[in-house]
């Protein structure tokens, strides 16, 4: 099969949408499938896979990542290319033309951001709704549309999007593990003060993120390091917010180096409640963390609260500090990362991957005995 995807957002960029792509996208071409990945300027190829480049620029809400606009090259590739499957991730700005142009043939949209819900911390919440009825416009016009979790399904069903499916989570359960664990990394993340417990944030530090919030925990107890994994747009503001607290901030970290932050930390604190998923939840699951997220929708669809982790209520002042609190007990953390581990195990890459090329089957028009008939490794 050819597949195009067009995409907001790839590689040089590393968030939990890149993550889903890479994963889904390796998964498809190592089953024979020829693709395409129509993105912002920044990379040739993935793992052998064409990547076509579009003019990027810096967005002025978020000026450390650059974004396409809707652009007719669009055109021109996918029409070269001559796909039987057009996926749009996240449309909004690129993802215009990828939409509009992609109608020719069979086209999914999926849903990774709740961008509407960002613009209350952008301090534009005017702009709401001509956002949701953007995106509702733009999706409504794909034959199927994906999102990440049940909460946000029923979003937006409920806000009028249309054949709105469940697409199942993942994590590579070989790139993350207790296995990872290193005394240096965890010497430098804890500032050497390697017998504290250890919170770890990862992700973009931007405004939606909440991550101020910590700094409570930290000034009520000094039994509490912290470290915070990723860069954006506010980090130069949360450096100088957290000045004067046992506080680490590393940048980005990839690959082995992002796998030792995991196993080398206590426990996974997650702020945000702005999330249509979020990723970095699984990882640290996978790397025997227990897990601090908010009571809020999708990440709250991740953690059993009591077993893999805690759930802070956002709506209550000082709910974060309390439940963090709880975690100086070291039985307790370790049995709930063992028990976050054990849950990790059935979220492979493979499952949502399968699940999306049964669907580009199916749009293809293909029956289920038909698509039995098909050889693995066929290109069709």
């Amino acid at each position: 099969m050819r597949i195009a995807v067009v995409t907001e957002t790839f590689l040089p960029q590393v968030d939990g949408v890149v993550t889903r792509v890479t994963a889904t996208v390796r998964w498809l071409h190592e089953q024979g499938h020829e693709l395409l990945i129509i993105a912002p300027e920044g990379v040739n190829e993935f793992e052998g896979i064409q990547v076509k480049g579009i003019p990027a620029r810096s967005f002025f809400l978020y000026k450390n990542r650059k974004v396409a606009l809707p652009n007719p090259k669009v055109k021109r590739l996918l029409n070269e290319f001559q796909p039987d499957i057009v996926h749009v991730v996240n449309p909004a700005l690129l993802g215009m033309a990828g939409i509009y142009y992609g109608r020719r043939w069979p086209l999914v949209a999926s849903w990774h951001t709740n961008i509407p819900q960002y613009a209350d911390y952008y301090k534009v919440p005017y702009l709401k709704p001509v956002l949701w009825w953007i995106l509702k416009t733009l999706h409504n016009r794909a034959d199927v549309n994906l999102c990440t979790s049940k909460s946000v399904q029923d979003e937006l069903t409920d806000r009028g999007f249309r054949n709105v499916h469940l697409w199942k989570r993942g994590v590579d359960l070989n790139k993350f593990g207790l296995e990872y664990r290193d005394d240096n990394l965890r010497h430098r993340l804890s500032g050497g003060e390697t017998d504290k417990t250890l919170l770890l944030y990862v992700g973009r530090l931007a405004a939606e993120k909440e991550i101020e919030k910590i700094r409570d925990v930290l000034e009520n107890s000094n039994h509490f390091r912290l470290a915070v994994v990723g860069d954006g747009p506010n980090r130069a503001k949360l450096e100088s917010y957290f000045k004067n607290t046992p506080t680490v901030f590393t940048g980005f970290l990839h690959g082995e180096e992002l796998a030792k932050a995991y196993a080398s930390s206590d426990v996974f604190v997650f702020p945000s409640r702005t999330e249509t998923l979020g990723l970095v939840i699984l990882e640290a699951m996978a790397s025997g963390l227990p897990i601090i997220t908010a009571n809020s929708g999708p990440t709250a669809e991740q953690v059993s609260n009591g077993e893999t982790g805690l759930l802070y209520d956002p709506n209550i002042e000082g709910d974060l500090k309390n439940t963090v609190l709880k975690l100086l007990d070291a039985s307790m953390r370790k049995n709930m990362g063992n028990q976050a581990r054990e849950t990790s195990r059935a979220f492979g890459w493979s499952a949502p991957s399968k699940q999306l090329l049964s669907l580009f089957n199916e749009l293809k028009g293909l029956s289920k005995e038909e698509e039995m008939l098909l050889p693995r490794n066929s290109v069709h």
